[in-house]
């Protein structure tokens, strides 16, 4: 018998079913019946928790909130039917098929061509079931003199000075490696259309988030959310929202080394007396 005594909120739980009717475009969301007769509290709790309470905050758009998840997702690389469930609310909430393979070509750069192949197929599997016609625009390479020159401008603007420092740290061990990350990461990725650098920074804190294994670019990319005029806000909500996807301790790890950037960038002011006071009694 079902455990029928799982505490959800009936108003948060209706919210939760709404936001989740909206993403998935239906009156009645297949969570509910495809744990029906294994789980139904998971489905409850789901709906309620992660729809109900997680998906609402502010800071973040549903589109967004989209974005970051199939960015997790597909990092992830472990959860394929979600990741098409996600595309496919993506599509829904107003993002476009470009935006979609473009965050599928941006986490080639994160968590490696198989991801992001696999990304892409995933998309190309939900754009086929819809019959959504895709054409994309291929975009011409630059000469490798160019690709160098933009990309050390995009990483300069975006990732400011803890970027460079990581490009100056490969310098004696890996020069290659640090011209590739430029040449390739920075001068053919960030530079092509399809993403804004807000979205960008988003899927990639979305991504390092989820992954867990990269916390010293995570923190580089803190900084470039934020220099690309993400707010604290959005930060703290794009880590809280990957905890849904990738569990607590991916979202504790990754808060605290935002946290770490963000002290640094915004040192909390003195007192009269000389010590530190709380942001929160301001």
């Amino acid at each position: 018998m079902p455990n029928t005594n799982t505490t959800v909120n009936a108003k948060t739980y209706q919210g939760g079913l709404d936001c989740l009717r909206m993403i998935e475009a239906t009156d009645k969301p297949s969570i509910i019946d495809a744990m029906a007769e294994i789980a139904p509290d998971l489905a409850r709790l789901a709906i309620g928790f992660v729809y109900g309470e997680i998906y609402p905050r502010p800071h973040l758009s549903l589109k967004e909130r989209q974005l970051i998840t199939v960015a997790a997702l597909a990092a992830l690389g472990n959860a394929r039917p979600q990741l098409k469930f996600h595309i496919a609310g993506a599509l829904n909430v107003g993002c476009s098929a470009t935006e979609i393979i473009e965050l599928m070509m941006h986490l080639v750069v994160y968590a490696g061509f198989p991801a992001g192949l696999n990304g892409v197929f995933a998309a190309k599997e939900v754009f086929q079931e819809r019959g959504l016609k895709f054409d994309p625009a291929p975009q011409t390479s630059p000469a490798q003199n160019a690709r160098f020159h933009m990309g050390w401008d995009a990483l300069s603007r975006i990732d400011g000075h803890a970027g460079e420092q990581v490009i100056a740290a490969l310098a004696d061990v890996a020069p290659d490696l640090g011209r590739f990350i430029i040449e390739f990461g920075f001068g053919d990725i960030y530079t092509r259309p399809g993403m804004n650098l807000l979205q960008r920074e988003l899927v990639t804190v979305g991504a390092l988030t989820a992954l867990g294994t990269a916390t010293p670019q995570l923190k580089v990319h803190v900084h470039g959310l934020l220099n690309v005029g993400g707010t604290r806000e959005q930060l703290i909500e794009a880590v809280i929202h990957v905890a849904a996807y990738a569990g607590f301790p991916a979202a504790i790890n990754a808060m605290l080394a935002a946290k770490e950037v963000l002290d640094e960038r915004e040192p909390e002011p003195k007192n009269a007396a000389g010590s530190s006071s709380p942001r929160g009694r301001r």
